[in-house]
């Protein structure tokens, strides 16, 4: 089933802020109601054995014991106490988790889980990935990126170039590869040898031109928030390609997507769905053993899954470590409800949450089934973590139960000239008839005009 595509062109809307940026990294943790959180950066999901034990250990040692995944395929430790950073700094430099102290957070990398394995991509990104990671925590400009600036990079399959990146890599055809900028319908076309440079110059363009549009100390973060046509700094990008001595060809943007990896065994790498993004020691020593008997290698990915190449692997053998990873909690069925939902972390993490939605989420789960869109819960109206693709969103209200409306996919980013009535729902184990209402509802209001270029 293919994602919506992202949006076309192109004038992006100005924002601005009167703060720096206070996305929580390694090495800045941000204060939660259940202790310190620490984002860590995980550069396309790939980990080795010996650093997913090491995460485990850290979780175990210094925070709550669990392992929680992000929307871009890097791992959060929560629980933390006070005073821990300098120990988790030394746990996460002594596996290579720490390459570069300065750039910690702007090491945001996605890329195709499956690449190289499956035969489904145009090629293999894992030199291009490795590659921008080392461009990235050389460049001296690249330490002003934002916590929240990403980079997507994608073998041609559609799985990551759906991700609302803001530097984008994808791979086509006839060997080249594709960098676009935004939500930008034109691309630049490279050769794969110079995609690691060309992707960091498109970055440090950016910050130029955020830099140039940045009065009285307010911030710019994203190439969607420039107030520009990202065509425009695709010329811009262009030019700097040219005087670096790359050569780029304007191209249009390819915008055929794809879903990430279905939960199974594909024939190169067996493959997991965690609810929630959530693993227990237990669940994460599951994958990190799986992993140990296969090659040694996971990648995370950024739809709250996990895949373990495993080249060579028969489908019996398959079978035997699926049951596994399931009987440990993992989800390894496509049919499971689990896939059609996410969720904030809700209380008790979050001070702003009205709610555990967590718990509610799961209490429902047997519901979002029927559901002809995936579901979100929020703990409020914030909704953080919230996928940018058509879905329900169950959000938490201050007076108790919870609201829900539904995003068609092809609204996703319509403009809208007053949101819907929203479903109220004052129990979680009455979700079924809330969708049913929603459903309704939502068929009989008129379809939400297309943003224009």
């Amino acid at each position: 089933m293919s994602s919506p595509a992202p949006r076309s062109s192109s004038q992006a809307t100005a924002v601005a802020r009167d703060r720096g940026d206070a996305c929580p990294g390694s090495l800045r943790l941000h204060a939660a109601d259940d202790g310190a959180l620490a984002r860590i950066r995980i550069p396309g999901g790939v980990l080795d054995v010996r650093q997913a034990d090491a995460l485990a250990a850290a979780a175990r040692e210094l925070g709550d014991g669990e392992l929680h995944l992000t929307s871009r395929g890097n791992v959060q430790l929560r629980g933390l106490g006070d005073g821990c950073g300098a120990q988790l700094a030394a746990v996460l430099d002594s596996v290579g988790l720490l390459p570069s102290r300065t750039h910690e957070r702007v090491r945001n990398v996605v890329a195709s889980p499956l690449s190289g394995l499956d035969g489904a991509g145009l090629a293999d990104v894992r030199p291009w990935l490795t590659g921008l990671d080392a461009e990235l925590c050389a460049s001296e400009t690249a330490r002003d990126l934002s916590g929240r600036f990403l980079f997507a990079l994608d073998d041609g399959r559609g799985d990551v170039a759906g991700l609302d990146a803001d530097v984008t890599v994808r791979a086509a055809a006839d060997g080249a590869a594709l960098l676009s900028l935004g939500s930008s319908g034109e691309a630049i076309a490279v050769a794969g040898s110079d995609v690691p440079r060309s992707a960091l110059i498109a970055a440090e363009t950016f910050l130029t031109s955020a830099a140039e549009r940045t009065q009285h100390g307010r911030q710019v973060w994203r190439v969607a928030e420039l107030g520009v046509p990202a065509e425009e700094l695709t010329r811009t990008v262009v030019e700097r390609l040219t005087a670096a001595g790359v050569d780029g060809a304007i191209r249009a943007r390819e915008v055929a997507l794809a879903d990430g990896p279905v939960p199974g065994f594909s024939g190169a790498a067996l493959s997991v769905h965690i609810p929630l993004g959530r693993l227990s020691a237990h669940q994460w020593d599951a994958l990190t053993r799986t992993a140990e008997r296969h090659g040694g290698e996971l990648r995370l990915t950024p739809w709250s899954g996990a895949v373990v190449p495993a080249p060579g692997l028969v489908p019996s053998d398959a079978s035997y470590a699926l049951a596994r990873l399931a009987a440990a909690g993992l989800v390894t069925s496509p049919d499971s409800p689990w896939l059609r939902v996410g969720a904030c972390i809700g209380r008790p993490g979050c001070a702003k949450s009205h709610a555990d939605v967590q718990a509610d989420a799961a209490r429902a789960l047997d519901a979002a089934a029927g559901a002809h869109l995936p579901l979100y819960w929020s703990g409020c109206e914030r909704r953080c973590g919230r996928p940018r693709t058509g879905r329900i969103d169950v959000v938490a209200a201050p007076e108790g139960g919870y609201r829900l409306t539904a995003t068609e996919p092809a609204e996703a980013t319509a403009v809208t000239d007053a949101a819907p009535a929203p479903v109220l729902l004052d129990d979680p184990s009455r979700l079924a008839t809330a969708l049913v209402a929603l459903t309704d509802r939502t068929a009989r209001r008129p379809r939400a005009a297309r943003r224009t270029p």
